[in-house]
Order: C-alpha cells, then sequence, then structure tokens
C-alpha cells in the first residue's frame, strides 16, 4: 500500500469511500453489512486505514454500518472521517445535535478528520455567517477538545466560492477535498482550486478521481491510447495515477460497492507507478476530448451579456450547462442554480436572440436554455 505523510502520521493513498456500499435488494437505505464487513476486513488487511462516511450517505444509514463493521477493530488501526452536512440548508444551526449523533452512530468517541461538507454556491453564506449558525464556532470547540482531530472542508463550487471560504477559515483548514481527475482538472477548474491551496499550505484530498464511473472505461480510440503505454494497466489505474501524481495529494477516495473493486484498487495501489509528463498529457488530452465532445464552445467573452435584456449571467449557464450536459444529469448544475433567483436561471430567457447575434463562437444560445431548461425539469 502506498501511505502519505500527513502531519506525522501515514495515511493510506487509497482511502475507503462508503457512499457506494453494497445494499439488500437495491435499496440504497438498505446497507449488505456482511459484504461491506468482507470489503472492509480485505482492505485493512491489506494496509487501507482511512475510512470516511458522512451523515446523508446510504439515507443516513452509512454512519451506523460503517460504525458496526469498524468496531470489531482496535480504534488505533484506522482513521475515520465524516462531515457536517451543510449541503442541506435546514441542518444549518444544528451543529451541536448533528455532531454528537454522528459520534453515536459511528460508535466513537472522537473522528479523526472532520468536513466542512460541500462547501458550494447554495450554502456559502450560510457556512461563513457564523454569528447567526454557529457551525465552524462549533466545529472548532470540538477540535480543542480533542474530539475532532483534525479539521478541513469538501467542495464542489467555483474557484470563487472555494477561494471566499479560504479567506474566513483558512487559517484553521488542515486539508481539503475536492473533484479532481484527468476531466475536471480543467473543466471544473481543479487545477486553480489547487493551486489556491498550494499557496496556504493546505493539503488536498481526492474525491471522484474516476469520474463517477466515467473513466472506468473509455471509447476503443481513448483505451488504445492507453494501451499502447503501458499495456498492462488498467483503464480505471490511470485515473488513480493521475491523481497520485499531484504534489498536494495526500488520500484519494474511491467508493467502492463490490469485493472486486477492492481488489483491484488495492492491486493498483500496491505501488508507485509514476506518470511520465507524456503520459500525464496524454490523460489531459483525452480528458479535454471528452468533455470537448459534449461542451459548447463559450470562451466568456460576455458579448452576449450586454445585449441580454433580462440580464442573465449566459457564460456562467453555458458553463453549468456543459457540466450538466456531460454529465448526463447529478447535483451541481441544479445546486448553483439554487443560489441564484429564479429570473436568473435558464428559464427566464425569452428566446429574443439578441445574444446569439453577437455571438463569436455563433452559439445556439436561446436553443441552449429551453434544453437546459427542459433537462433541470425532467429532473
Amino acid at each position: 500500500m502506498i501511505y502519505r505523510e500527513f502531519q506525522g502520521e501515514k495515511l493510506s493513498a487509497l482511502g475507503f469511500g462508503t457512499m457506494r456500499l453494497p445494499v439488500l435488494d437495491g435499496d440504497y437505505g438498505k446497507v449488505d453489512e456482511r459484504l461491506a464487513a468482507q470489503m472492509f476486513d480485505y482492505a485493512i488487511s491489506h494496509g487501507v486505514n482511512y475510512f470516511d462516511t458522512a451523515w446523508g450517505y446510504h439515507n443516513g444509514e452509512s454512519e451506523p454500518s460503517v460504525g458496526r463493521i469498524l468496531s470489531a477493530y482496535p480504534r488505533d488501526k484506522f482513521y475515520l472521517a465524516s462531515k457536517f452536512p451543510g449541503y442541506d440548508l435546514a441542518n444549518m444551526g444544528k451543529a451541536e445535535e448533528i455532531f454528537e449523533a454522528q459520534l453515536k452512530r459511528c460508535g466513537v468517541d472522537h473522528f479523526d478528520f472532520y468536513l466542512f461538507h460541500n462547501v458550494c454556491e447554495m450554502n456559502i453564506d450560510a457556512y461563513l455567517d457564523d454569528e447567526k449558525y454557529g457551525t465552524y464556532a462549533y466545529l472548532i470547540k470540538q477540535k480543542a477538545a480533542g474530539r475532532i482531530r483534525h479539521l478541513g472542508f469538501s467542495a464542489h463550487g467555483s474557484y470563487n466560492v472555494v477561494k471566499r471560504f479560504l479567506e474566513k477559515y483558512g487559517k484553521d483548514m488542515e486539508f481539503c477535498q475536492l473533484q479532481i481527475n484527468y476531466v475536471d482538472w480543467e473543466f471544473q477548474s481543479a487545477n486553480k482550486k489547487v493551486e489556491l491551496l498550494r499557496e496556504r499550505g493546505i493539503p488536498v484530498w481526492v474525491m471522484e478521481p474516476v469520474r463517477g464511473g466515467k473513466l472506468a472505461s473509455l471509447s476503443p480510440e481513448n483505451e488504445a491510447k492507453l494501451k499502447a503505454l503501458r499495456p498492462d494497466e488498467g483503464i480505471p489505474a490511470w485515473a488513480f495515477r493521475f491523481a497520485l501524481s499531484i504534489p498536494e495529494v495526500k488520500v484519494i477516495l474511491s467508493g467502492m460497492s463490490d469485493f472486486a473493486q477492492v481488489k483491484e484498487n488495492i492491486a493498483t495501489f500496491s505501488e508507485e507507478k509514476p506518470l511520465t509528463a507524456h503520459e500525464r498529457a496524454t490523460l489531459l488530452s483525452i480528458g479535454e476530448s471528452m468533455y470537448k465532445r459534449a461542451a459548447l464552445p463559450c470562451t466568456a467573452c460576455r458579448y452576449c451579456t450586454s445585449h441580454c435584456p433580462k440580464g442573465l449571467d449566459i457564460p456562467e449557464l453555458i458553463k453549468l450547462y456543459n457540466e450538466h450536459r456531460f454529465s448526463e444529469g447529478g447535483f451541481i448544475a441544479p445546486m448553483a442554480l439554487s443560489a441564484l433567483p429564479e429570473d436568473k436561471w435558464p428559464s427566464a430567457c425569452i428566446g429574443c436572440g439578441s445574444c446569439e447575434r453577437v455571438c463569436p463562437q455563433q452559439i445556439k444560445i436561446p436553443e441552449m436554455m429551453r434544453d437546459f431548461t427542459d433537462r433541470l425539469r425532467e429532473e
């Protein structure tokens, strides 16, 4: 197992994410603890020591299941991470109530790692309003009491959202968990976010290294490019190798849902196989081709915005549309839109075409707005 040092401790570079554990009868809220326990045991016996859970995973059943399974092992054999569920604004102001419940659900007296969960456009103002909600103050108090050993945050928000959070709380953040893979390195500006963290000396944890499975298999053309470089390397392994190549990265989370994934991932993380510059460039080129195939070619010149009678931030809406279209749905675009007033949503477009007439890229913007609106309504 590859290990990374963090404040004098050795963390397994492969972290066991528990958002996609095996379930019973196809019910996401019923974890198959027998199978999950076998997966945990294999992982621990092969050097995995980092386990990541959260309040809402498996409809609230991940934390109790993880706690029961890990109770079979000495507490110093594993690092346990959980998060304050600020992705739901109804939880704001309930930090103490939720944290106490999480400790009980997991059957522990402390969390080794604890995060502000999913800092994003929707909740950034609430997270930063500590006078009203007190989330930060409470978590800092728990850290001082030793009930949180290391405090950090995860973020699906934009670069500017991450920057705002760091400007207020950065001095107390010990790590940050980001969505990083060779598609999102540029598509979601993960590279710029990592640079921002590097400037502050904050280590990085990786989530979605295989982009929800999109990078576990590629087109025949792209697979052939990688097989030509390393004939024996599995396609998912390339995504992990990319994350491992980033110097700031300490832990790479994988939401493993069956025993085969556990064995395959552990084999990948059994030894370092650094990427060459050419291999890394190839991965980034593949990532670029994947998102550009689905993306509208907006350059954010903003000619369109000066002609929009509704005052829509068209480049930002195109960016969210590209994300939603590439991901074939998902929560990121709806989450970002929820932070905007409804009169700034794509549904507010009146289809006048003023924007399209000045677009240097000749993007059919009103058509995009209608399609985006339809996609969101279907969900």
